[in-house]
């Protein structure tokens, strides 16, 4: 359901799309820019336009600029999208032990983002979230980019998240929170990404601020057996000495094709104490697969998959994997096409390796608003072009075993091109 004056907005939005073919039954779009140009001019009050009862696909357009909001999204089904990752910006500076003495003891709004319990389907995309409250007043301790308890189905695509303080993103819902992070960047203290419950993460970098922080990572897996932290493809750094990551309580990490940097610790993933003390009913599970460490391996993140419940092949280990033993299952890489502005999700995937010669098909997910996609491909980053696409895929022919490629989708809408990101693969 959406509110009188959100019904007026969305019906003139309709009047446009109908003339230029947009299908008003797959989502309704929302302006918010600081200058005017939009339906609001801050997020909260596009947010507000929703009602409670929201059963559609809202998607919410965030012009560039910086934000300086705090968020309460009470309602499910919103995707919110800023025009260029680095300049829509959400700035907000909050110490939860601050907001907690002020609003008797609870969480609620101790985050920039917070996420209310019974929400579902959120998509955060293309945009900056940054607690910055230890910047201006030097205290490190817990303060959130993004939070929420009992939630489900959140994603982050091409965001960076970070906060000077703990627990930047603690998404906490160990019944069956279900969260897919994509191309992000992570930044903050102890436990900066924190999940509970069942949570993927692929292509993302984490940074972490503190050699004193005690981990990166942290996952409650408590609720079911099943419940699984994974990370793929994805680097780790940090101030050094920088610990990876350890549970308070039962957790269960796979991290498959990671590097991690020179300046991690070698200090193994580890059961922290706690008080009271907590009994672990299954104790240490800790699986690598092909993670390496810059400037030299640890013995401890060496391949050892085979001790995992049913010894899963590293190939099977995908986001459809991760959420198959959730209460519900979930493959939300069926429902990516049509987010961004521009070309993403490559397949081949950045950085891949690749046992194939004589022809490679390029696929990747539609940008939101493209007519059509030049094609940009070769053996170093001076890409030539290669042809033109109104589909979301292209065949390359002449591919050589032993050779690294890159390439590029560049993304033709009506009043623009924009420029992909240079991927690439190697072949074997």
């Amino acid at each position: 359901m959406i509110s009188t004056t959100f019904n007026f907005l969305c019906l003139m939005f309709f009047i446009f799309a109908s003339a230029s073919g947009f299908q008003p039954d797959k989502n309704i779009e929302l302006v918010v820019a600081k200058d005017g140009s939009g339906q609001f001019v801050t997020i909260q009050s596009a947010i507000d336009a929703v009602e409670s009862d929201n059963n559609q696909s809202v998607y919410i357009k965030i012009k560039n600029g910086t934000y300086n909001e705090k968020l309460f999204i009470t309602k499910s089904n919103i995707t919110f999208v800023g025009e260029d990752r680095h300049k829509t910006q959400i700035i907000f500076a909050e110490l939860r032990s601050n907001w907690r003495k002020d609003n008797n003891d609870n969480d609620w709004g101790s985050a920039v983002i917070n996420i209310a319990d019974g929400v579902s389907n959120i998509t955060i995309a293309n945009l900056t979230v940054y607690n910055n409250y230890g910047s201006l007043f030097g205290d490190n301790d817990h303060q959130f980019a993004i939070r929420g308890f009992d939630i489900d189905k959140i994603i982050l695509i091409n965001c960076d998240i970070k906060a000077d303080g703990g627990d930047t993103v603690s998404l906490w819902n160990p019944e069956f929170g279900k969260y897919y992070h994509y191309n992000c960047n992570f930044e903050g203290y102890v436990d900066f990404v924190c999940p509970r419950g069942w949570c993927y993460i692929t292509d993302s970098k984490f940074y972490q601020l503190s050699s004193k922080a005690s981990a990166s990572i942290w996952h409650d897996g408590s609720f079911s057996e099943q419940s699984k932290f994974v990370i793929k493809n994805s680097y780790f750094d940090g101030v050094p000495h920088f610990v990876l990551g350890r549970n308070h309580r039962d957790g269960q990490f796979f991290l498959i094709d990671c590097v991690f940097s020179e300046n991690m610790k070698d200090q193994k993933m580890f059961l922290a104490p706690s008080n009271p003390v907590r009994v672990f009913k299954w104790g240490e599970r800790y699986y690598y697969y092909n993670c390496v460490r810059e400037s030299g391996d640890y013995d401890w993140h060496a391949d050892n998959l085979n001790e995992a419940v049913e010894s899963p092949e590293p190939e099977k280990i995908n986001a459809e994997w991760t959420f198959a033993t959730a209460p519900e299952k979930w493959n939300p890489e069926t429902e990516l096409d049509n987010i961004l502005p521009y070309a993403e999700f490559p397949s081949p995937g950045r950085n891949s390796m690749l046992n194939q010669s004589g022809s490679v098909t390029l696929k990747w997910k539609a940008g939101i608003d493209a007519e059509s996609y030049d094609i940009y491909f070769g053996k170093t980053s001076s890409l030539a072009f290669s042809g033109s696409s109104r589909s979301t895929e292209f065949n390359i022919d002449d591919v050589s075993s032993g050779e690294k490629y890159y390439w590029q989708i560049n993304t033709i809408t009506k009043a623009d091109t924009i420029t992909g990101e240079i991927w690439t693969f190697t072949t074997y």
